[in-house]
């Protein structure tokens, strides 16, 4: 893992004594509440619906044992004993005291944490695979670009004032764990003819109102070019993002208005006028970085036990066969941890299973976490010989869910329980949701599938990107559900499609019932995936069983 070095150090330090000033004027009154937003904002804390928020990056998602357990103090400390995990590789305290937030950030600047960047119009927390390091079809482990690209971007002077958001997102696996093509910039490592390492960018992706996929800007770029591009990519957005209006100001809305053909040429101009400023800026930093991210000591162990318990544990053999991937060494597996036991919030995680956590990461995985984008935990480096073991803690704590990847593993934003943006709940329904496949007992019989709630128009959850879609939206006073079929995160990925009119809130759960029955009376063999049944057939028999009551002939995207 990166370790923050004396001048990092020294930057945090200012940025909080800078924050605490802030705070304390907003207090006194010399700041009203709107000098102080942008402020606030620019060091990662909100305004919700009922307090503060304060929103913490998890650069790369990777986390150790003791910022785990750092975190667990602030959710203890300063919060109501619980914290949530984002879809950005971030974790949210919702009920955060102003008065207490210099403290917190201080607190969590002692072990490398911080909340920069976390919000404004500027680049986002970096993201990254959370396999990385541990995936065995990755060119690389993509986090020292990661950490590269998060080192560049920070307080960054011509960026940090962008006319939106901006998102980057690094990956090194041909499935693409970090959705690269739903960034305005994704990069995807690469070969090329002659084995040396690069990135493909692609530019343009996003979703919220208006989602779009990124198109690919330049197939290869070598390392010692990279930042030279990103300054390049930012420059032109820079100039071009729209100001005058925020639901148009993303890089996508450029890409779309202005054609790839003719960003990649403002691109390259840029690029060529700067380059001999940048060529190979940054390889020593990375050269550096990479020595954090050498891959642990891994030991040899027995795998009798291992072997002894599938046979004799029918739980444990369900939970390693759902939960344990496929790890770059055969005697080692990728654990996911689901914070998402039917009936709980999506992302939610106590001080005490925070802490759990930290302790059988420290125990079996040499001291190392990943936050996911569906908002589960991972342990990167499990011996097989260790699984029983592992099994069994995480058992006790309520942490043991074999659904990871299933239809009970639902993704979704904290909607109007919390967020002041929100139109319609999500956590409540993501919750009946899990309850009423639990109650069904199909989930193992459904296999693979992504379900994403959120709660606007803004898509946190990512529900483009599910297999099955829910937005939450107010309709004239009402909570209203639409339902979007056949997105992909993974690579290649692709959007939903709306399948037609909305649902109350009290009809959207029997509604994704009938979808996933559906489901299991429309596919070939049990072999095939909802999504793969779904391409082979097109939307129209699952929109008949979604719509059964729609007037026959009529198609029921368009059924009143």
């Amino acid at each position: 893992m990166y370790q923050p070095d004396t001048f990092d150090r020294a930057f945090l330090q200012a940025r909080t004594a800078q924050f605490r000033s802030q705070v304390a004027q907003r207090l006194s009154g010399a700041l009203s509440e709107e000098e102080f937003r942008p402020l606030r904002l620019m060091n990662g804390l909100y305004l919700q619906l009922h307090a503060y928020m304060l929103r913490v990056a998890i650069p790369h998602g990777t986390l150790s044992s003791a910022q785990m357990q750092a975190l667990a103090e602030v959710a203890d400390r300063w919060d109501r004993g619980h914290a949530h995990f984002t879809t950005r590789q971030n974790i949210q305290f919702n009920w955060i005291a102003l008065k207490d937030a210099p403290d917190i950030l201080e607190y969590l600047a002692d072990t490398g944490l911080h909340a920069v960047q976390t919000s404004g119009n500027t680049i986002r927390n970096v993201t990254t695979d959370p396999f990385a390091g541990a995936a065995p079809d990755e060119i690389a482990d993509p986090r020292p670009v990661a950490e590269l690209v998060r080192l560049w971007s920070t307080d960054h002077p011509e960026f940090q004032y962008l006319p939106r958001k901006f998102k980057i997102a690094v990956s090194a696996s041909p499935d693409d764990h970090a959705i690269t093509r739903a960034h305005d910039i994704g990069l995807r490592l690469r070969r090329n003819e002659n084995g040396g390492t690069g990135v493909e960018i692609s530019v343009g992706g996003g979703l919220g109102r208006t989602p779009m996929l990124g198109q690919v800007l330049m197939p290869f770029v070598p390392l010692a070019d990279l930042l030279g591009m990103l300054e390049a990519i930012l420059h032109v957005y820079n100039r071009l993002g729209r100001r005058d209006n925020r639901y148009k100001a993303r890089l996508k809305i450029a890409v779309s208005t202005f054609g790839i053909d003719r960003i990649r040429t403002m691109v390259v101009e840029r690029f060529e006028r700067i380059r001999r400023h940048h060529h190979g800026a940054g390889l020593k930093v990375l050269a550096r970085i990479e020595h954090f991210f050498r891959s642990p000591p891994f030991a040899r162990k027995p795998l009798d036990g291992y072997a002894a318990a599938l046979a004799a544990d029918p739980a444990f053999a369900r939970w390693a066969a759902t939960n344990a991937a496929a790890h770059k060494r055969a005697d080692h597996a990728i654990v996911t941890i689901p914070l998402k036991a039917p009936g709980a919030a999506p992302g939610d995680a106590s001080a005490g299973q925070m802490r759990l956590l930290a302790t059988l990461a420290a125990r079996y995985s040499h001291g190392e976490l990943r936050v996911t984008q569906a908002q589960n935990i991972v342990l990167p480096h499990v011996h097989r010989a260790d699984l029983p073991a592992l099994h069994r803690a995480l058992d006790g704590a309520g942490l043991a869910t074999a659904n990871a990847g299933l239809a009970t593993d639902i993704t979704a934003c904290p909607g109007l329980d919390y967020c002041a943006l929100a139109t319609a709940r999500s956590i409540p329904v993501a919750q009946e949701i899990a309850r009423r496949i639990e109650a069904l007992k199909i989930e193992h019989e459904i296999g693979p599938i992504e379900i994403r709630i959120s709660g606007c128009i803004n898509a946190c959850a990512h529900h483009h990107l599910g297999t099955i879609g829910i937005l939450g939206l107010e309709r004239a006073g009402a909570e209203t559900y639409q339902i979007t079929l056949g997105g992909q995160a993974r690579a290649p990925a692709r959007l939903g499609e709306r399948a037609g009119p909305g649902f109350a809130a009290n009809e959207i759960v029997p509604a994704v019932e009938r979808l996933l029955k559906g489901y299991l009376a429309l596919r070939k063999s049990p072999e095939e995936s909802f999504a793969a049944c779904l391409h082979r057939l097109g939307p129209r028999p699952f929109r008949a069983r979604l719509y059964p009551d729609a007037p026959k002939g009529k198609h029921p995207r368009h059924a009143a």
